[in-house]
């Protein structure tokens, strides 16, 4: 039983050395260049950042209405309106967040 640990024991790290067994690496997505010679990722990047800035302005715009409703309203009941561009303010953060946390 001893003979065959030794051989074998031997063999893997010639075999891990062998140029046949590595795998080429993968393209990678970010050396995708586009026909106008632009890397695909720095326009994806780009193109996110610009969807952010809206995005981050119809917040601001969603916002300061739910703080004008919220002061002119004297009772302690939010209205439904409040509460739909509570939820829209809401699901624009998390569009934001996870564009950011993409790349």
């Amino acid at each position: 039983m001893k003979r065959l640990i030794l051989p074998a024991a031997l063999l893997i790290p010639l075999l891990a050395q062998h140029p046949a067994n590595q795998l080429p690496e993968p393209e990678r997505s970010s050396d995708v260049r586009l026909p106008n010679g632009k890397l695909q990722k720095d326009e994806i990047l780009k193109h996110d950042h610009e969807k952010s800035v809206q995005d981050a302005a119809q917040l601001i715009d969603l916002a300061e209405s739910l703080k004008r409703e919220l002061e002119k309203d004297d009772t302690h009941v939010l209205s439904l309106s409040s509460l739909k561009k509570t939820e829209e303010i809401e699901k624009i953060a998390k569009r934001i967040r996870s564009r950011l946390k993409r790349f």
